[in-house]
Protein backbone atom coordinates (compact mmCIF):
# COMPACT_ATOMS: atom_id res chain seq x y z
CA UNK A 1 0.00 0.00 0.00
CA UNK A 2 1.30 3.43 -0.92
CA UNK A 3 0.50 5.29 2.30
CA UNK A 4 1.21 8.77 0.92
CA UNK A 5 -1.03 8.16 -2.11
CA UNK A 6 -3.78 6.86 0.20
CA UNK A 7 -3.42 9.93 2.40
CA UNK A 8 -3.59 12.22 -0.64
CA UNK A 9 -6.75 10.46 -1.89
CA UNK A 10 -8.28 10.72 1.58
CA UNK A 11 -7.49 14.45 1.71
CA UNK A 12 -9.08 14.97 -1.72
CA UNK A 13 -12.20 13.04 -0.71
CA UNK A 14 -12.52 15.05 2.50
CA UNK A 15 -12.11 18.31 0.60
CA UNK A 16 -14.75 17.24 -1.94
CA UNK A 17 -17.14 16.78 1.00
CA UNK A 18 -16.31 20.16 2.51
CA UNK A 19 -14.14 18.69 5.26
CA UNK A 20 -10.45 18.99 5.86
CA UNK A 21 -7.87 16.34 6.57
CA UNK A 22 -5.82 18.58 8.86
CA UNK A 23 -2.15 17.79 9.50
CA UNK A 24 -3.07 16.15 12.83
CA UNK A 25 -5.86 14.05 11.28
CA UNK A 26 -3.51 13.08 8.47
CA UNK A 27 -0.86 12.07 10.99
CA UNK A 28 -3.32 9.91 12.96
CA UNK A 29 -4.53 8.30 9.70
CA UNK A 30 -0.89 7.64 8.71
CA UNK A 31 -0.31 5.91 12.06
CA UNK A 32 -3.39 3.72 11.57
CA UNK A 33 -2.42 2.92 7.97
CA UNK A 34 1.15 2.03 8.85
CA UNK A 35 0.40 0.02 12.01
CA UNK A 36 -0.12 -3.30 10.24
CA UNK A 37 -2.60 -4.34 12.92
CA UNK A 38 -5.49 -2.77 14.83
CA UNK A 39 -4.33 -0.10 17.28
CA UNK A 40 -6.04 1.22 20.38
CA UNK A 41 -6.47 4.94 20.98
CA UNK A 42 -3.83 5.02 23.71
CA UNK A 43 -1.27 3.21 21.56
CA UNK A 44 -1.97 5.81 18.87
CA UNK A 45 -1.61 8.54 21.47
CA UNK A 46 1.80 7.16 22.50
CA UNK A 47 2.95 7.11 18.85
CA UNK A 48 1.62 10.63 18.35
CA UNK A 49 3.51 11.83 21.41
CA UNK A 50 6.71 10.28 20.02
CA UNK A 51 6.26 12.28 16.82
CA UNK A 52 4.71 15.54 18.11
CA UNK A 53 5.85 15.76 21.71
CA UNK A 54 2.65 16.83 23.42
CA UNK A 55 -0.74 15.27 22.68
CA UNK A 56 -3.78 14.72 24.87
CA UNK A 57 -6.36 11.93 24.66
CA UNK A 58 -9.15 14.25 23.41
CA UNK A 59 -6.89 15.21 20.49
CA UNK A 60 -6.63 11.60 19.35
CA UNK A 61 -10.29 10.82 19.99
CA UNK A 62 -11.44 13.85 17.95
CA UNK A 63 -9.18 12.81 15.06
CA UNK A 64 -10.41 9.20 15.25
CA UNK A 65 -14.05 10.35 15.33
CA UNK A 66 -13.45 12.43 12.21
CA UNK A 67 -11.72 9.54 10.40
CA UNK A 68 -14.57 7.18 11.35
CA UNK A 69 -17.14 9.72 10.17
CA UNK A 70 -15.33 10.05 6.85
CA UNK A 71 -15.25 6.26 6.35
CA UNK A 72 -11.46 6.14 6.34
CA UNK A 73 -11.05 3.82 9.34
CA UNK A 74 -13.07 1.25 11.26
CA UNK A 75 -13.37 0.57 14.95
CA UNK A 76 -13.20 -3.03 16.07
CA UNK A 77 -15.48 -3.14 19.09
CA UNK A 78 -14.14 -6.51 20.26
CA UNK A 79 -10.60 -5.16 20.48
CA UNK A 80 -11.47 -1.50 21.10
CA UNK A 81 -9.00 -0.70 18.35
CA UNK A 82 -8.88 1.05 15.00
CA UNK A 83 -7.75 -0.10 11.58
CA UNK A 84 -7.84 1.37 8.08
CA UNK A 85 -10.79 0.73 5.83
CA UNK A 86 -9.87 -1.36 2.78
CA UNK A 87 -11.65 1.37 0.82
CA UNK A 88 -9.75 4.20 2.58
CA UNK A 89 -9.66 7.17 0.29
CA UNK A 90 -12.52 5.70 -1.75
CA UNK A 91 -15.31 5.49 0.82
CA UNK A 92 -18.14 7.98 0.94
CA UNK A 93 -18.79 9.96 4.11
CA UNK A 94 -21.88 8.67 5.84
CA UNK A 95 -21.76 5.48 3.73
CA UNK A 96 -20.96 2.68 6.11
CA UNK A 97 -20.39 -0.26 3.82
CA UNK A 98 -21.22 -3.55 5.41
CA UNK A 99 -18.11 -5.37 6.41
CA UNK A 100 -16.92 -8.34 8.34
CA UNK A 101 -13.70 -8.80 10.25
CA UNK A 102 -11.80 -12.00 10.88
CA UNK A 103 -9.67 -11.58 14.01
CA UNK A 104 -6.97 -14.09 14.92
CA UNK A 105 -7.10 -14.81 18.64
CA UNK A 106 -3.41 -15.78 18.67
CA UNK A 107 -1.52 -13.18 16.66
CA UNK A 108 -4.17 -10.44 16.37
CA UNK A 109 -4.05 -10.37 12.55
CA UNK A 110 -7.28 -8.86 11.26
CA UNK A 111 -8.75 -9.25 7.80
CA UNK A 112 -11.57 -7.05 6.53
CA UNK A 113 -14.08 -8.66 4.22
CA UNK A 114 -16.95 -7.15 2.30
CA UNK A 115 -19.09 -10.20 1.63
CA UNK A 116 -22.48 -9.05 0.37
CA UNK A 117 -23.99 -12.52 0.92
CA UNK A 118 -23.27 -12.21 4.65
CA UNK A 119 -24.75 -8.70 4.73
CA UNK A 120 -27.88 -9.85 2.84
CA UNK A 121 -28.31 -12.86 5.14
CA UNK A 122 -28.13 -10.58 8.21
CA UNK A 123 -30.59 -8.11 6.66
CA UNK A 124 -33.03 -10.94 5.84
CA UNK A 125 -32.75 -12.44 9.34
CA UNK A 126 -33.28 -9.01 10.89
CA UNK A 127 -36.34 -8.38 8.67
CA UNK A 128 -37.83 -11.72 9.72
CA UNK A 129 -37.44 -10.59 13.32
CA UNK A 130 -39.10 -7.25 12.51
CA UNK A 131 -35.83 -5.40 12.99
CA UNK A 132 -34.35 -2.77 10.70
CA UNK A 133 -30.54 -2.79 11.02
CA UNK A 134 -28.45 0.35 10.81
CA UNK A 135 -24.73 -0.16 10.98
CA UNK A 136 -23.72 -3.80 10.57
CA UNK A 137 -20.29 -4.96 11.57
CA UNK A 138 -19.53 -8.63 12.05
CA UNK A 139 -16.45 -9.56 14.07
CA UNK A 140 -15.40 -13.20 14.01
CA UNK A 141 -12.63 -14.40 16.29
CA UNK A 142 -10.73 -17.54 15.38
CA UNK A 143 -7.30 -18.69 14.20
CA UNK A 144 -5.71 -17.37 11.00
CA UNK A 145 -4.14 -19.66 8.41
CA UNK A 146 -0.61 -18.65 9.47
CA UNK A 147 -1.22 -19.59 13.12
CA UNK A 148 -2.86 -22.88 12.11
CA UNK A 149 0.37 -24.05 10.47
Amino acid sequence: MDIEATLDRAAEQCAARGSQLTPLRRQVLRLVLSAGQPMGAYALLDKLREERGVAAPPTVYRALDFLLEQGLIHKLERLNAFLPCIEAGHAHAGHDHQHQFLICGRCGATTELTDHAVAHALEAAAARAGFKPGRMTVEVEGICAKCQD
